[in-house]
């Protein structure tokens, strides 16, 4: 068995057929690893993960690359090849080197972006700018890329080249993942959660058939909000969300971005406190229950 990728959660290991995924307690933020780890993270997205994957395969036939478990942190995934550079030229059995986003409510660097001027918020389907929790008029479909130091947003013809997919799979990528988060929206409707925005990322399978890859439906992935709240007027994060605020009242978020943008030296990330470690583990262990019904 071989490691042959360490990423910001997991660490891959090549067992010739397949891969491990091993989950670990690491954390992320704006692309920075965070020197903390956070006790029981990486046990509860290997088993959300897993819940995922068998219920959009039980429910709508949704291929993905999982296999099995064979342990609390741990998953066995079908293996595809990788093109870092992009652009493709394997018809099939081979990762899309690109993140797929769909957002349904306005929040995160969605709202950075429309308070910048980056985004027109009339091309979202508003009349007036909008504020955070307002849900968008018709679901926005992004995609960025994956293995650049930092994520950004592409265009359909930037990401087709980079990602060696036509339009029409692009579309047919956007169109399954609306089908999981109907699914997801429905299960966890009924535990009092909303289900704001997701990432997911594909591989071309068999046919050139996408296949769902990585991680879905997770605190780290997605974005979840408390629906009782909400409806109250208040928006509680039920994500990793929560830690990135954090980093945003520290004043850490806008000198890095800062630096970006000027292209100086980025700042390196600071420990989370301790209470906001366990605050974190804590979540991450409630959110288990939350997204899949069952007892850690």
């Amino acid at each position: 068995m071989e490691l042959i990728r360490t990423g910001k959660v997991k660490e891959v290991y090549d067992e010739g057929d397949v891969l491990l995924f091993k989950f670990t307690d690491k954390i992320s933020v704006f692309d920075k690893i965070i020197p903390n780890k956070i006790p029981d993270k990486g046990e509860s997205l290997c088993r959300t993960s897993k819940f995922w994957f068998e219920k959009i395969k039980e429910e709508r036939g949704i291929d993905s690359h999982f296999i099995e478990c064979p342990s609390k942190t741990e998953m066995k995934v079908k293996k595809y090849r990788v093109n870092e550079a992009g652009g493709s030229r394997i018809w099939i059995n081979y990762l899309i080197p690109l993140e797929f986003v769909m957002r349904y409510y306005v929040a995160g660097t969605l709202m950075d972006r429309i308070k910048k001027g980056k985004i027109d918020f009339k091309d979202l389907g508003f009349k007036t700018t909008p504020k955070i929790g307002d849900e968008i008029p018709e679901p926005l479909f992004e995609m960025t890329t994956k293995f650049e130091k930092t994520d950004r947003p592409l265009s359909f013809e930037e990401a087709s080249l980079i990602g060696g997919i036509t339009i029409e799979e692009i579309y047919e990528i956007k169109e399954t993942i609306l089908k999981i988060d109907k699914i997801i929206a429905r299960t966890i409707s009924a535990r009092n959660l909303i289900h704001a925005d997701g990432k997911k990322e594909f591989a071309m399978g068999e046919g050139r058939v996408p296949v769902v890859v990585d991680t879905f439906g997770t605190a780290d992935e997605d974005r979840f909000w408390d629906r009782e709240m909400f409806d109250n007027g208040k928006i509680i994060e039920l994500s990793k969300e929560s830690v990135r605020q954090y980093y945003r009242s520290s004043g850490y978020y806008d000198v890095l971005y800062s630096a970006r943008e000027s292209g100086s030296k980025e700042p390196d990330i600071t420990p989370l406190p301790d209470k906001i470690v366990k605050e974190t583990s804590a979540l991450y262990r409630e959110m288990y229950g939350k997204l899949t019904g069952l007892k850690w």
